[in-house]
């Protein structure tokens, strides 16, 4: 397809000016496989130092201006303080992500433990999560939980559920009136048999039950091999229940790549949905979170060529011709229809979104920007000595 004309352009620019995508106080903490964790120089040491480098991100990119905190990998004395000092960097804190995964009392689940004190440990766990966001001024609690079986008979699966939906509704009650819940699916790992939030629907299911402020999470490594996410997405947004995106790619499972990664044209499709449903702007109320990990490549960098990936998909999709495709689609037009959508797929959207930097007072290339700041030279010379931050396996 040619480069868009002006009015295209125009629309097009506009759109991606309101554009959002938080990213993942995690992200910039060292991980790894199963097997390893691998460290990197300049990995920040505690949540001061990931919001440090978050805001890098949307400074170079200007469209990332919100962080998502992990409890209790982020968890910090005075999170007043710690909101006061994201406000001095030019971002602010985001989602609230619970962790009720890593303690030796959750080996048999967290919620849905048979244990009734270790699920009472966890629901209180959530609890917590939800006072911190009133004192950070969060509007969302993400929660994704790990229960789930590894044998046939290991637990009776309807009561998991009943105990998930306990937990569910004490933690959605203690919700504020602009405060969300939104839960997340995930096919399987760590449990192989059952997991008891495995699906869109199940959750869809839970999100009804529970009320308006209870919302679905879709995370795009979380499915199997050949699901339409687009579907899924489609179809959440027409019960208004879609409340947020964990983007990543995968070629086998939760892989935690960078998004856009694996499958491009899987991400535009995402995102034309999204667009086809008007819900790209702020007001929709969809949060666009990137949740990734990044082993073995440099993480701010990958973490803004991610940003980047999500805006390129992003302008792809505003450029689908919407009343050529709805014509096509009208008249049983099967490849006409599919000829307007790729024609926008294969536009090469980079010179209009470095023009759209540019006019925002950004570097056209935040890639090459990074490299010229000499940020990381300077972290890497700071933080030496403490603990850095991540996860350990």
């Amino acid at each position: 397809m040619t480069q868009p004309d002006a009015p295209t352009r125009q629309r097009v620019t506009q759109a991606l000016r309101t554009q959002r995508i938080e990213t993942p106080s995690w992200a910039y903490a060292n991980s790894g496989t199963r097997f390893k964790v691998f460290p990197q120089e300049g990995v920040p040491r505690d949540p001061y130092e990931k919001i440090a480098d978050a805001a890098v991100v949307h400074r170079l990119t200007g469209v990332a201006p919100t962080v998502a905190l992990h409890i209790p990998w982020d968890r910090v004395d005075d999170y007043a303080d710690l909101a006061r000092h994201a406000t001095d960097q030019g971002v602010t804190l985001g989602a609230i992500n619970a962790n009720v995964f890593q303690d030796n009392d959750y080996k048999l689940g967290s919620v849905t433990n048979p244990d009734p004190g270790v699920r009472r440990k966890a629901t209180d766990h959530l609890l917590e999560c939800v006072d911190i966001m009133d004192r950070t001024g969060s509007r969302d609690l993400k929660l994704w939980f790990s229960d789930g079986t590894n044998y046939p008979g290991q637990d009776d699966i309807r009561a998991r559920q009943d105990r998930l939906a306990t937990a569910l509704r004490e933690t959605y009650d203690r919700l504020g009136d602009d405060q969300r819940l939104l839960l997340e699916y995930k096919l399987f790992e760590p449990a192989f048999y059952t997991t008891d939030v495995p699906d869109w629907g199940t959750a869809y299911a839970h999100c009804l039950e529970l009320g308006p402020k209870a919302q679905v999470v879709i995370d795009t490594g979380h499915h199997a091999p050949g699901t339409n996410i687009e579907f899924i997405v489609a179809f959440l947004l027409r019960a208004q229940r879609l409340g947020a995106f964990d983007f990543n790619s995968r070629f086998y499972a939760d892989d935690d790549l960078m998004v856009g990664a694996a499958d491009p044209f899987q991400l535009f499709r995402i995102m034309h949905e999204i667009v086809r449903g008007d819900a790209l702007a702020p007001e929709a109320g969809i949060a666009f979170m990137l949740d990734q990990c990044h082993n073995i490549e440099p993480k701010i960098p990958a973490i803004i060529r991610s940003v980047m990936n999500v805006q390129e998909a992003t302008a792809k999709a505003l450029l689908v011709d919407a009343d050529a495709l709805a014509a096509a689609q009208r008249a049983g037009d099967v490849l006409g229809a599919n000829a307007v959508l790729m024609d926008a797929y294969h536009t090469d959207v980079r010179p209009l979104l470095a023009d759209l930097r540019a006019d925002l007072g950004l570097d056209p290339d935040p890639i090459a920007a990074y490299a010229r700041s000499g940020y990381f030279d300077r972290i890497r010379a700071e933080r030496v000595g403490g603990q850095q931050a991540g996860w350990g396996a």
